[in-house]
């Protein structure tokens, strides 16, 4: 998957969720100069749109169940109800907030809304369908990245050009969640590849 496509949807979706009208906080990991390049991406596209990025915080992934219960606290006391949206660079980030947004009174639906931009945990998948304090994954296939992966060693060592297929990018909600592998917490395309490959391979 695009992982500037995947940023731009997720930001693209919170804004048009906010009315056009967001306050959001990005969250990323420097660690890693992927999880930049997303975050920039989503900074941009919600900036150029005309929505409110109140702050870009950068906080270590591998450190979320430590640093994100009081962060979230300490977020909320700063910004209140500025903060409409969060978009974090991963599913993570989000899987330790709700309780501290619970405890700020917030329902699992009230501001602020969670969109992760990428990943497709299955945590996350549970939030979504439960309603409780996340709404959308832009989720990786990651089956589908496996049998790919195969497909283009079996080509590189036959000689051949990479297959320049790129995965399908999709926004998880509510609305969606339970097709295309959402019964099993993952996003796994219902658009039979499997066969595909099969065919490909003559098996």
């Amino acid at each position: 998957t695009d992982p500037m496509e995947v940023s731009k949807a997720a930001a693209d979706w919170a804004f048009v969720d906010a009315k056009g009208k967001p306050g959001v906080i990005i969250f990323t990991d420097s660690t890693y100069q992927i999880a930049i390049a997303k975050a920039d991406r989503m900074k941009k596209e919600i900036e150029d749109l005309g929505g409110k990025v109140l702050e870009y915080v950068d906080t270590p992934i591998a450190e979320t169940s430590q640093r994100m219960p009081q962060l979230t606290t300490s977020l909320l006391q700063k910004y209140g109800d500025e903060w409409t949206h969060s978009l974090a660079i991963n599913d993570l980030y989000f899987d330790f907030m709700g309780p501290s947004l619970a405890a700020a009174g917030k329902s699992g639906t009230d501001a602020p809304i969670n969109v992760a931009a990428g990943d497709g945990s299955e945590s996350a998948y549970q939030r979504i369908r439960s309603s409780q304090f996340q709404k959308v994954t832009v989720a990786e296939p990651l089956n589908l990245q496996g049998w790919q992966l195969v497909d283009e060693l079996n080509r590189a060592m036959a000689g051949e050009k990479w297959s320049g297929y790129i995965s399908p990018l999709h926004v998880v909600t509510s609305d969606n969640v339970e097709f295309d592998g959402g019964p099993d917490n993952r996003f796994d395309p219902g658009n039979g590849y499997r066969d595909e490959y099969k065919k490909i391979w003559g098996k």
